[in-house]
């Protein structure tokens, strides 16, 4: 068996986070549809119904979402330097650092959502990105 990368120990992290928040969403969304005596319409507008559900078990589905959009890059970029075999050093570091600040952004959107601060981490979590891709570009070229 060959050894494995250790930008994969991130990459698993950042999933299992993701199903964590999945979760999260679920023990708060089904309790509260119930509360609410929501029956799903499927003939209703995308989202319309969940639209009536309180701002801070929204915020839970939120994040969720936001977890399947950017880090799919992440995902991505992690994969291609660990079969490059770049997947320590720096691109290790930014790779963790991409993964803590997501978690981080996560809780705060979460619990109080304040979107100045989320901002700051999303633009904070981009960074390392753009780091990790171009360390990607590097080695490809």
């Amino acid at each position: 068996m060959e050894p494995t990368s250790p930008i994969l120990a991130p990459v698993v992290t950042l999933v299992a986070w993701s199903m964590v928040m999945w979760l999260w969403m679920y023990l708060t969304r089904l309790p509260a549809m119930k509360a609410a005596n929501m029956t799903p319409d499927p003939q209703a507008p995308r989202g319309e119904q969940m639209n009536t559900l309180p701002a801070n078990v929204r915020w839970k589905a939120d994040n969720y979402n936001h977890l399947m959009e950017q880090p799919t890059v992440f995902y991505a970029i992690a994969l291609s330097l660990a079969m490059l075999g770049q997947g320590d050093g720096i691109n290790l570091t930014l790779a963790w650092t991409y993964v803590g600040i997501r978690v981080v952004h996560s809780l705060l959107q979460a619990l109080v959502n304040k979107i100045e601060v989320r901002f700051v981490l999303f633009f904070l979590s981009s960074l390392a990105l753009i780091g990790l891709t171009i360390n990607a570009l590097r080695t490809v070229f």
